[in-house]
């Protein structure tokens, strides 16, 4: 196929999380405002004025001064984060918007809060808002509650920021336009031969987290159109189709390993992903525009976090359903190594996707920071010359 017009554009934006369109947004006088976890909408951060950058750690090689702080039995990625904070390069951000979801980013968070100078920057402060267990009436009460209070009453006290139903709804069209072409870039994915590969969607859709939206958008319509007259090579690279589920990913490396194994990620449920943080929010008739982000951002999400029987069980069935949508041979559930929520989800997945589903599974356990991929190239490799002999065993 030929290249994607912008596409080193984008891997260039994703090497620094402080790159040059987050630097135009703030040249523009715009508040930078840093997340790490779906359950603090983005939608609400890119409010006029604003600007929400979903934090990365890209090259970040050993979190040795993070991991004195938070011992080495704690996530890579949270880690890693705070590393970075350490070494000055989250300066830019003038707030960070924390959610009580995840404990070790949780922990790196508090970090930024407690310790003096982590971020050399007059206007900075960390706000943490509590997401509940359960999507229930009263959960969506509670969350909506939590995210007016540490959200928008925060963002108008400290910063003077425009929360009105009016600049909310504005900031819903807006995301509901990147969102929307993000997923008709990823429906190229579902053709018997895909037009774009795992690592290309993947790339772009980080872009679209870490950078001011109004800044990206029309390079995103562009590649959209660019891919409307793309064609497939004659022969595909490629010997099987999966879907990437587990944890945090931000590592379009992690995927092209993969794909070089001759495995193509055609679907992926996993943070930092496309499904479900790239669907489109409906703002229903009698609701307030935060009342549908408050159920948008609740009832959408996936996370493992969640542990009632019914929601693992459903989150087996929508990793299922995502499989067969976009035509998988199989599934790789990765997850960071001391993820406590996805240890879990990673080994139930392992036994229920192939038992219930019929879906061969490739279970790993990973590091933020890949430096085993020669272990985890011989894994790979065997999967996918496992998924093969079944499709030739079923004449596939």
């Amino acid at each position: 196929m030929r290249d994607l017009k912008h596409l080193i554009y984008f891997e260039d934006l994703l090497q620094e999380a402080n790159n040059e369109l987050v630097r135009k947004g703030k040249d523009d006088g715009n508040l930078c405002l840093g997340y790490t976890c779906y359950f603090m909408p983005e939608v609400l951060l890119d409010l006029p004025g604003c600007f929400a950058v979903r934090l990365r750690a890209p090259k970040c090689t050993s979190p040795d001064m993070a991991t004195y702080y938070m011992s080495g039995r704690t996530c890579h990625y949270g880690r890693s984060l705070l590393e970075r904070a350490l070494e000055g390069g989250y300066n830019f951000i003038d707030a960070q918007l924390a959610t009580e979801t995840c404990t070790v980013t949780c922990r790196f968070q508090e970090h930024l809060g407690y310790m003096d100078d982590v971020i050399n920057n007059a206007t900075f402060k960390t706000e943490f808002t509590d997401v509940p267990f359960k999507k229930n009436e009263n959960s969506i009460d509670h969350y909506e509650k939590q995210l007016k209070l540490h959200v928008l009453d925060f963002l108008e006290r400290e910063f003077g920021v425009d929360v009105s139903d009016e600049a909310i709804m504005k900031s819903i069209e807006i995301n509901n336009e990147v969102n929307d072409i993000i997923t008709e870039i990823g429906n190229f994915r579902k053709l018997d031969n895909p037009t774009i590969t795992g690592y290309e969607f993947h790339v772009i859709t980080l872009v679209s987290m870490v950078c001011p939206k109004y800044l990206i958008i029309d390079k995103l319509r562009e590649t959209l159109e660019e891919l409307k007259t793309r064609e497939p090579d004659d022969k595909p690279n490629y010997k099987i189709k999966v879907l990437l589920a587990g944890s945090e990913n931000d590592d379009p490396d992690f995927i092209k390993l993969i794909e070089g194994c001759g495995a193509l990620v055609v679907a992926d449920r996993f943070c930092y992903g496309s499904l479900e943080a790239r669907g489109h929010i409906n703002v229903e008739p009698g609701d307030s525009p935060l009342r549908a982000v408050a159920k948008h951002y609740l009832l959408t999400s996936q996370c493992a976090r969640f542990m009632e029987q019914r929601e693992m069980r459903n989150r087996k069935k929508v990793i299922a359903d995502y499989a067969k949508e976009y035509k998988a041979d199989g599934i790789i559930v990765a997850s960071n190594k001391f993820c406590e929520y996805w240890s879990y989800e990673r080994m139930i997945d392992s036994i229920v996707l192939p038992r219930d589903y019929g879906f061969p599974v490739c279970s790993i356990e990973k590091e933020y920071i890949n430096t085993a991929s020669g272990q985890l190239r011989t894994r790979f490799q065997a999967f996918v010359e496992s998924v093969e002999l079944k499709k030739l065993q079923e004449g596939v």
